[in-house]
């Protein structure tokens, strides 16, 4: 049963940066088509599965529903040949389109934070051959070709202005950079403040890592406001990509989201915290806020995830991320009221303390003890 403030609250905001995100790692999910009546009844029109499943592009055929679909890690050796990715691109995409709204494709995940250097070395040539196959098909201009990572791929991340890549990796980013630049194709992350809180949970504040308004924090090169790890983030990634030279990519969150169960260790997994964190990202979608750095710019987001799947490896977390069992029964409250939905949200970059002082020792300790703990790699799929 839909809890039916989650559902006045999407039709309320109109949120049109919103999405979710569809794994099926699970014995017992719901056929495609009542996912379909799911997410169109949540006012959900944006969604990004983890391969190209049939079953699914069928059913969403016809449908309001923007679809990122993913190409399988496994998949990226066969498609540096330009007729293995015109072959796939015929098979995968072709058919279902423009009858299923497919906007982007997603060449692999997570691949600069593996160990895999050979996968890192595929991976820019596959990304072109896949653009280059679009184009061919007619289809360039409609869909664009990225790659989802983790926030391990950087060196320094605390504070924002501090954000840089890590050099082993920054040769391939630079690659990967550049074929965004020239296609205008969006550099997607996968962004789990949870991780920083429970690796340390006595130096990072919860209110920060929840989203929840609090005091803010300064960046002392900038001078920019932060009131939420989330953002911080992003502007990490931001200025990161402007250290190789490169400025005017749009920064898309692939993936984030809260656990709403973990094992004893998993410090902060329960269904309170995971409510309160998808109730504030959803009231900041609804502001339509854009980051400190870039606040007049929305941030698309896609949340993780929409189902609990329980045949994902791992701790129990990696199995309690949705936002519903699979029996169609919401994991928990989201515990506000309709009134909540009137609530008038600024861009923190705009607000203004006297605690500035206090905010740059907290961003120097972070810094310091933190700044080599950046954010747990997600399992790919």
């Amino acid at each position: 049963m839909i809890h039916s403030f989650l559902l006045f609250f999407l039709s309320f905001s109109g949120v049109r940066s919103l999405g979710v995100n569809y794994g099926q790692v699970g014995d017992n999910l719901p056929s495609p088509d009542k996912v379909l009546e799911l997410l169109t009844s949540l006012k959900i029109s944006k969604v990004r599965i983890y391969d190209t499943n049939p079953q699914i592009l069928t059913s969403f055929a016809n449908s309001n529903t923007e679809l990122v679909v993913t190409i399988e890690n496994e998949m990226l050796t066969q498609l540096l040949d330009p007729q293995q990715a015109l072959q796939w691109v015929a098979i995968h995409i072709k058919p279902y389109f423009p009858a299923v709204r497919i906007t982007g494709i997603a060449v692999g995940n997570e691949i600069f934070t593996g160990n895999d250097t050979v996968l890192m070395a595929n991976l820019i040539p596959a990304m072109i051959a896949i653009h280059e196959a679009l184009g061919e098909l007619g289809l360039g201009s409609y869909i664009h070709v990225s790659t989802p990572t983790s926030l391990a791929v950087l060196e320094e991340s605390f504070p924002p202005s501090a954000g840089s890549f890590k050099g082993e990796v920054s040769s391939y980013i630079s690659q990967f950079l550049q074929f965004l630049s020239r296609t205008k194709a969006p550099f997607w992350i996968n962004a789990y403040p949870y991780f920083a809180y429970k690796d340390n949970p006595d130096i990072i504040s919860l209110d920060y890592a929840l989203l929840n308004p609090m005091t803010y924090l300064v960046d002392p090169s900038t001078k920019l406001n932060y009131d939420n790890m989330l953002y911080a983030q992003v502007d990490a990634v931001i200025f990161g990509m402007a250290r190789l030279g490169f400025d005017g990519i749009e920064v898309r969150v692939s993936e984030t989201g809260w656990p709403s169960k973990g094992d004893l260790d998993e410090i902060g997994a329960n269904s309170e915290n995971a409510a309160i964190y998808n109730r504030n990202l959803l009231r900041r979608q609804l502001a339509n806020e854009g980051t400190p750095l870039r606040p007049n710019s929305r941030l698309e987001v896609y949340l993780f995830a929409l189902f609990n799947e329980d045949m994902k490896p791992g701790p129990t977390s990696e199995r309690n991320y949705g936002l519903y069992h699979p029996d169609g029964t919401m994991a928990y409250n989201m515990g506000l009221s309709t009134s909540s939905a009137s609530i008038s949200l600024s861009s923190s970059a705009t607000k203004t303390t006297a605690m500035e002082n206090r905010s740059l020792v907290y961003w120097m300790f972070v810094y310091l003890v933190i700044s080599f703990q950046i954010i747990l790699i997600r399992r790919p799929f």
